[in-house]
Order: C-alpha cells, then structure tokens, then sequence
C-alpha cells in the first residue's frame, strides 16, 4: 500500500512537472519571443523552427505582438481587412475556385490585407471534418487553396475553428456526434464542458495546425500567411451567465493551441459584449441580453495564451428600434470603450473582426447610410491608430466577387459594384499604410508628434 501511495505520489509529480513545463513555454512564446530577436537576426522557436523575426529575406514575415500593437519584422502592423467566410465551399468545386482568386485580387488592388474565413465545415455537406477526426481530403486541399491563393496576393487570413452557431456545423454538431457516441448531452454549451466534445475538438485543432499544405509545403503551423487562429466564431454559453464555463474552456483550449503552434496569433472570436466581472462596464452594452451570454470582453482576454483582444459590430441587430443615426454614434462609443480597456486593462491589441450594416437596413436602392456607417468606424478605428493606440485593425462583413450575390445575407459589399464604398475602404487602406511606414517599433510614434508635416503632406486635409 505504501510503495502504491509512493508511486502515485511521483506520478502525479511527474505529470504536475509537465504541465509546469508546457505552461512556462506558453508564456515564454507569448510574452517573450517578441523581445528575443533583433531586426536581421532570426529565431528558433522551442519545436527547433526558424523563423525571420525581420521579414529581411522572407517579406512575408510573421505578424507578431508587442505591447498593444501588431507588428511584423519590427514594424507596426496595423490593417484594414474583411471578411468571407465562405472561401472553403467555393474552393471545393473547381468550377467556383476561381472566384476564391476574384475576391483575393480585388480585395488586394484596394489595399485589403486581412481576411477572416472559416477553417472548419462539421458534418453536413462539403464538410471538412467528416465525423471526428475523420476528414474528406478534398475538401483538405480545397482549403490548402485558399491558404495558397491568399499568400498569391498577400492577404493574410484570420481563421476561427469552429461556430457557436449551427451553420457549418458548430457546437451543436460536437454534441450530436458526442450523443451519438452514447453520451447523454441536453444542451449545446455541453460542448464547452463535456471531456469527450472537448477531445474532439483538441483533436480537429491538432490536425488542423499540423496540416502539410499540398501546394506549398508549409505546415500550416508554420505559415506566416495565417494572421492568427480564433478559438470560435462569436462564442456564448447563455446557460451560465457567470462566464465560469466559458472562461475555462477558453483558458485550456488557449493552452491546446499554443502547445502545439506559439507561433501564430491566437484571439478568442468574441463579440466583446461585457458580463457580470465588468459591471462597471456593462451600460457600454447594445442590450440587457449581451451582459447575459456568458462572455466578458475583459475577463476572456486576459486568459494565458490570448494574444489579442477581439470585439464585433453590428448595431442594425443589436439596436433594432434604433435609426440608422444611431448606428454611427454607436459605433464610435463601441470602439472607443474596447480600444480604452485593450489600452488600460488588457494592454494588447484589439481587433474588430467583424462590423457592418444590412443593405435591406440601409436602403438597397441608397447605400449612402451604410457607407456613412463605415466611415465613422474608421474614424474611431483613426483615433486610436494615430495614437499609436491598441486599435489594430477591422474587418467589413462581408467582401463578395461578382456572380456570388446568391449567398448574399444581406451585408454583401460587391467592390467592383460599389464604387463608393471601395472608395471608403481603399482610403482606410491608405491611412493604415501610411501609419505602418511612419516609424518602427522602438519609435513608438514619438516621431510623429514631434513632426506632424511629413504625414500631412501625404493626405488631402479632408482624409486626415
């Protein structure tokens, strides 16, 4: 019984060792790596992985975090991007790819240089992933396409990996496959707690990650066209308003990933809605119901191995009374709040990584309201960029090539159709161009209070 006792003692040991180690290397990537390398060196990572910390060499570098800023090879790396969520499905058909290569090229030409897409299909037709761990290899390569054409024109992607919502599976699909299997699961949050749901999902990231591309040969792991990897798409667990089950499911799903992939960004995929730890926050809030769905914008970005904060926008669905003058204030408010606490409390970068309006909201035959809505994100978006703050960049709901307006779900931005509002977006391209080739890292944007002429001469007083 003793010499029992005495080996369950070391095993325990043993195993608390090991996680000590993991959580030391988690943090050691997260808060350290960006301070190992100087500009023209490079860095071995503890999986024995260069990588160019400079971009001298290889100009398409890792985007990495300092501080509340992006940078890559010792630049700001502030952007203005989009979103298509459906890039996987068109690439699945060889007679729909070439419009995954449309929308890159068009986003690309108005200076777009981030894309949010899925890296996930869960059962259901096209899927990805099959059952779990069981994946249809066509659809694999279909999005070692998308990886490869979004490198072709220099667009990196923001993928989440897997959907609160049931639409291309989600966490409903986790829990039918869990029930399936012989569990006895009564509610989708289940996904969030159940040991067996969350096996699946540890696996499907460690498959994922450890994708050999078979157009390029880069493990997805190691491929700097991937801006960062998202835990979930807009994740809630309403059946604990607390934010305990969520909260823990996002602390050890962040360790998941970072133990196998510290390089790459990791964000969570929140909305950003605030919940009871931030009371004092809650009234920056659309409604009662966004304090009550089990996230908080503070709270679950501070979980080890978050390296970003993330927040969307859609004041069309979340004010629905509320006039369409309304959905610019509230944009403006909405922003400043979360670029104040990613500053204040969180110290890291804060990216909106959707926002939009409806055009059946906006008026289709009059899209002038919708374009007013953007430019005052924008605008907010400015404030804090220009300040060298933790604004780090948003993503339009929704960028399409011509011939995909059968998908429309309303939010669709057509570039080559809308002139305007490409307009409005190549102008904020612009701006953010120019902010990332004012100054290094190690200026931290001193140089641009202190001389304000050289900028101002680049922009027409009313962009400024």
């Amino acid at each position: 019984m003793a010499m029992n006792k005495e080996k369950n003692t070391i095993t325990t040991s043993l195993s608390l060792l090991r996680q000590c180690f993991l959580l030391l290397t988690i943090f050691l990537a997260v808060n350290g790596r960006t301070n190992a390398a100087l500009p023209g060196q490079t860095e071995q990572d503890h999986n024995g992985r260069v990588h160019d910390m400079d971009g001298v060499g290889d100009e398409w570098g890792v985007v990495e975090r300092k501080g509340n800023q992006f940078v890559v090879g010792g630049q700001p790396f502030y952007f203005n991007g989009f979103n298509t969520y459906w890039l996987l499905m068109l690439a699945v058909d060889k007679s729909t790819r070439g419009k995954v290569s449309d929308v890159f090229r068009q986003a690309s030409s108005i200076g777009l240089t981030v894309c949010r897409t899925w890296a996930f299909n869960d059962g259901g037709w096209r899927a990805l992933q099959k059952s779990p761990s069981v994946y249809d290899e066509d659809v694999f390569q279909a999005f070692d396409f998308v990886l490869s054409e979004a490198k072709k024109y220099k667009i990196r992607l923001v993928l989440p990996l897997v959907n609160n919502w049931e639409s291309y599976g989600g966490k409903a699909q986790y829990v039918r496959w869990g029930n399936a299997s012989g569990l006895n699961l009564t509610s989708d949050d289940d996904f969030f707690s159940d040991p067996t749901v969350k096996g699946y999902y540890k696996a499907h990231v460690k498959v994922l990650l450890n994708r050999a591309n078979t157009f390029t040969n880069i493990t997805y792991k190691d491929d700097p066209t991937i801006f960062a990897w998202e835990l979930m798409n807009e994740p809630r667990c309403p059946s604990d308003p607390s934010g305990d089950k969520l909260q823990e499911w996002i602390q050890e799903m962040a360790f998941h990933v970072k133990s196998i992939d510290s390089v790459h960004l990791l964000g969570t995929g929140t909305e950003g809605f605030y919940g009871p730890p931030s009371h004092e926050r809650l009234q920056l809030n659309p409604n009662a119901v966004a304090g009550q769905v089990g996230t908080d914008f503070i709270r679950n970005h501070k979980a080890l191995g978050i390296d970003y904060a993330s927040a969307h926008l859609y004041p069309d669905a979340w004010l629905p009374k509320s006039g369409s003058n309304d959905y610019a204030q509230f944009a403006t408010t909405w922003i400043q709040g979360h670029t104040d606490d990613a500053d204040a409390a969180l110290r890291m970068p804060v990216v909106f990584g959707e926002f939009g309006v409806s055009s059946s909201k906006a008026g289709r035959s009059n899209s002038t309201q919708r374009n007013t809505f953007i430019a005052a994100v924008y605008a907010a978006m400015l404030n804090s960029t220009k300040r060298g703050g933790s604004g780090g960049g948003c993503l339009l709901w929704q960028v399409f090539p011509e011939g995909t307006e059968y998908m429309d779900d309303g939010y669709a931005v057509v570039l080559t159709k809308a002139p305007n509002t490409s307009n409005i977006l190549a102008l904020q391209s612009k701006r953010m161009q120019i902010f990332n080739s004012r100054c290094s890292w190690r200026c931290h944007w001193n140089c641009k209070k202190k001389n304000r002429t050289d900028h101002d001469a680049r922009l027409p007083r009313d962009e400024l």
